[in-house]
């Protein structure tokens, strides 16, 4: 009895979650309390509201509905707009509902996001998402990414949101709306927007009457109500100290003269920099079309010139050719043939000790070792070389296998290797194949979302597409760090898929038709015989697991798997709506 009235009183007080306000930059690199809302409370998931102004870039309902992926007609109503492509007033603000959900010791609202040109975390969260959650939190979610967010990935965005614990919902609070406060904002004029005294908002915050509030943070608007936002507040009104004072500055002729001056130079450096992108496009083309003719007449020869450069800081990847002063960003690079290293055959031999079968990894692919590095070799017609390299040029992502180096052989000219980077965890079907340690589910979903987030690069990101891939579990392959890779080797067939597919052991259920797939899973159409939905979903998944899974997640990926092999193409989920649910599974 004892034991029992003590978890009781624990769950009561573990129920009160103080949430507080971070002052601090959105940019700030340190976590601070009220930089995420802490979730120990008996409400871990509530839907609620926050707030998101119109801005240049999002300036319709279709856009903003389109950045929190949702339907545009539940914003019209709760905004009394009548058309979704109705241009909006910069600042104008938003209400949009959302789902708030604990996960792990923090509220959060889930979204993913389409980087779709060359950024940072902190424009993404600061500016983007207007202080909806700091940067800190956006890179922490998002370490797979080395440095700045890479063009073409998805982001997980998990913005800030919190639920009532018990004393709010006791005194009748239904709703915590997250509001981000912008320059000249503050509490006072915030209780007038939405009709309730300021004094409940410094108490939801844990703060003191009238506090000094900055641009880029939020604050939570406790309501006992659907939120009715109060657009008709004077501007004109004193400020009062909840406000972050601006000063207007009287705008003189010294100051016109000025900036007509600044409007004349910006006009001219505009021109400099688009004649200086001719002029840069103009040599791309020109090396680009050297190169090629350089390719083609070296290809032909018994042997490479090797690389000048050590051998060691070759093998860490591919490098761009360009000058130290170049005016090109990477960005502009796509298309231009980077450097490889120029193996030769007997340097090959040595490394994988003349192709011995110990050295096979699967198929035509061999592992080997050069200057103390591991590397992974697959041979493959000369024909096809150039057509990889071709794609490789064009590749620069993270789930990607990086193309190395080259051998065209010695006298026979029909078959010719090139040197990948080595992945230490071989392919993921030998992986998922070994019961005696298998790999984790959380490891599984992280996998899942590298594969479809390489696909969606190949696919949607590349300029000309890549589609016609052979994707197995045996071009599949995991790093040191258990990140995924695919394996682009042109548009031959997967590895070891021809003459040796035949005496490997199907592991997964794994049908490149899908129909042993349709079938396994026929119970997610009401084909169910026996034990239930869930008792064939267990019955489905893979026994090593040992039932170390959520239940609710295995489902939804069942169901998930079963819409990517419809018969008709118009009722599989876009690539879009795949990367949407893993993202919030990772």
């Amino acid at each position: 009895m004892f034991y029992l009235w003590f978890l009781i009183w624990v769950c009561i007080n573990l129920s009160q979650a103080q949430q507080f306000y971070d002052a601090t930059l959105c940019s700030s690199d340190t976590n601070y309390p009220g930089t995420r809302y802490t979730c120990n409370s008996f409400k871990n998931l509530c839907q609620t509201f926050m707030v998101y102004r119109a801005s240049q870039r999002f300036q319709t309902i279709s856009n903003i509905s389109y950045l929190f992926s949702m339907d545009p007609d539940e914003l019209l109503p709760l905004n009394n707009l009548t058309s979704p492509s109705e241009i909006l007033q910069p600042g104008r603000e938003v209400l949009v509902p959302i789902n708030c959900s604990c996960s792990g010791q923090f509220f959060q609202a889930s979204f993913s996001y389409l980087v779709p040109e060359s950024t940072t975390f902190t424009e993404i969260a600061c500016g983007v998402f207007e202080g909806l959650l700091k940067s800190v939190t956006l890179s922490e979610e998002n370490l797979f990414q080395e440095g700045n967010p890479k063009v073409g990935s998805i982001l997980h965005v998990p913005l800030r949101c919190a639920c009532p614990d018990n004393i709010s919902s006791s005194n009748g609070v239904q709703y915590l709306v997250t509001y981000p406060f912008i320059e000249g904002d503050g509490t006072i004029r915030l209780g007038k927007k939405f009709g309730i005294p300021p004094h409940n908002i410094w108490q939801a915050n844990h703060f003191d009457i009238r506090p000094t509030v900055y641009p880029n943070t939020t604050f939570l608007i406790p309501l006992k109500a659907m939120p009715v936002v109060y657009f008709n507040i004077p501007n004109s009104q004193p400020p009062t100290p909840g406000f972050l004072p601006t000063i207007p500055v009287e705008q003189t002729s010294k100051n016109t003269k000025l900036k007509n001056l600044y409007i004349a130079g910006s006009v001219v450096g505009f021109c400099l920099v688009v004649v200086a992108l001719l002029a840069c496009g103009l040599y791309v083309k020109a090396l680009k079309r050297l190169k090629t003719d350089h390719f083609q007449s070296s290809a032909y020869r018994s042997s490479l010139t090797p690389c000048s450069t050590p051998r060691s800081s070759q093998i860490s990847g591919p490098t761009t050719r360009s000058s130290t002063n170049s005016c090109l960003s990477p960005d502009l690079l796509v298309g231009i043939k980077y450097s490889l290293c120029s193996y030769s055959i007997e340097e090959l031999r040595k490394a994988t000790k003349s192709f011995t079968a110990d050295t096979k990894i699967i198929g035509d692919v061999y592992k080997g070792l050069i200057d103390k590095v591991e590397v992974m070799i697959k041979q493959m017609r000369f024909e096809d070389t150039r057509q990889v390299i071709d794609v490789h040029s064009k590749i620069n992502h993270v789930n990607i296998v990086k193309l190395l180096g080259v051998c065209y052989g010695e006298n026979d000219f029909s078959w010719s290797y090139l040197v990948f980077e080595f992945p230490a965890n071989g392919c993921l079907r030998d992986c998922l194949s070994i019961s005696s340690n298998p790999l984790r589910w959380q490891r599984r979903i992280q996998i899942a979302f590298d594969i479809a987030t390489g696909l969606h690069y190949l696919h949607y990101c590349m300029v000309p597409s890549n589609t016609r891939l052979s994707i197995s579990s045996r071009n599949i392959f995991l790093m040191p760090n258990w990140r995924a890779k695919l394996a682009v080797f042109g548009t031959t067939p997967a590895v070891g898929s021809s003459k040796e597919s035949d005496n490997i052991e199907s592991v997964g259920g794994e049908d490149i038709e899908g129909n042993l797939l349709r079938e396994s899973i026929g119970f997610l159409g009401g084909g169910a015989s026996e034990g239930g939905c869930f008792e064939q979903l267990r019955n489905f998944m893979d026994p090593s697991l040992k039932e170390d899974y959520p239940l609710a997640e295995a489902l939804c990926l069942a169901v998930l798997a079963k819409a990517c092999v419809e018969d008709d193409p118009m009722h599989r989920p876009s690539a879009d709506d795949i990367m949407k649910v893993l993202a919030r599974l990772v």
